[in-house]
């Protein structure tokens, strides 16, 4: 099995702000090598692209992984590949099963008379408690927050005291407590980073925040331009222990927004006229980019139903 980074030659180096070095794989090399021609590759494509770039070792990611992806066209033959995001997001009733498998994989150790701390996501992972929220006082009690939040504790107490000892003993894991926003507020306003920090032989590398979760509103974060994608537990999982994501190429809907809302039309009342017209168009499964004359961005849309 082949692991040989920058088999492709398109790691290089820019300066941070203090003066130092980072890596960053370059696109372009790509471009340079007649692969492809990046101003007709869509944003979301080249965030797969990069990923596939950056982490191609000759075995999960070869050759032929990147090339699909560099020769992308609209309509083209819709091949497999392998995503690698960035990083994992769960929320607490899918993400609490994952945790318990950690925590017997750990003990499988033992009993193999290994260490278990070598037992870790490979990649970062967040689990936001949110879905335990039940509503006992109403907010005519002044204290109406705190007293349903100490009963949910009490009514969870197993399941926190196992997510703490997770957040204690587990690298490259975190866990936000109860009361703090629900999950996709919080991977908006706090955990997304968009240019992802990480670190490849002694020195700092910086890559597209990318993730897959198992929160219905995964999809929201790429209304900041991080490409995020809902999955399942056994997904997530696969992620969280260093193995892809196998998805076909995705096709991508272009959305063009012109013009100006007339008075007392409201954001929302747009927002559910592009709904429609994307259910009506069938974007189930398919990336979306949205752009207009100041500002254009993607979105990695998956419609419900």
């Amino acid at each position: 099995m082949s692991k040989t980074r920058n088999a492709l030659g398109a790691r290089d180096t820019f300066k941070l702000a203090n003066g130092d070095d980072a890596y960053y794989y370059r696109l372009s090399k790509l471009e340079e090598d007649g692969w492809t021609q990046l101003s007709k590759l869509p944003f979301s494509i080249r965030v797969l692209l990069e990923a596939a770039l950056r982490k191609h070792d000759g075995y999960l990611v070869e050759d032929k992984d990147v090339r699909n992806l560099s020769q992308w066209a609209p309509g083209c033959e819709r091949k497999e590949i392998p995503f690698m995001p960035a990083r994992v997001i769960l929320q607490d009733f899918t993400g609490v099963p994952a945790v318990v498998d950690l925590a017997a994989l750990r003990n499988a150790m033992v009993d193999l008379g290994g260490d278990p701390k070598k037992v870790n996501p490979m990649v970062p992972v967040d689990l936001v408690v949110d879905h335990s929220v039940q509503v006992d006082f109403s907010g005519r009690f002044e204290d109406a927050r705190q007293r349903n939040l100490d009963i949910e504790y009490k009514r969870n107490q197993e399941r926190y005291e196992f997510l703490k000892w997770g957040q204690q003993n587990l690298d490259n894991f975190r866990a936000v407590p109860p009361g703090r926003g629900i999950v996709h507020q919080v991977n908006l306003e706090w955990i997304a980073t968009v240019a992802h920090p990480g670190e490849e032989d002694g020195k700092p590398l910086y890559y597209c925040d990318s993730l897959v979760g198992t929160d219905s509103h995964t999809t929201m974060i790429n209304g900041l331009g991080v490409l995020g994608w809902g999955v399942g537990g056994i997904e997530a999982e696969a992620v969280m222990l260093g193995q892809p994501v196998y998805m076909l190429m995705p096709e991508v809907i272009g959305f063009k927004l012109t013009g100006k809302l007339n008075p007392g039309v409201t954001a929302t009342d747009m927002t559910l006229r592009i709904v429609q017209m994307l259910r009506e168009k069938g974007v189930v499964g398919k990336f979306v980019e949205f752009s207009c004359n100041r500002l254009k961005a993607f979105v990695a849309f998956q419609v419900a139903c």
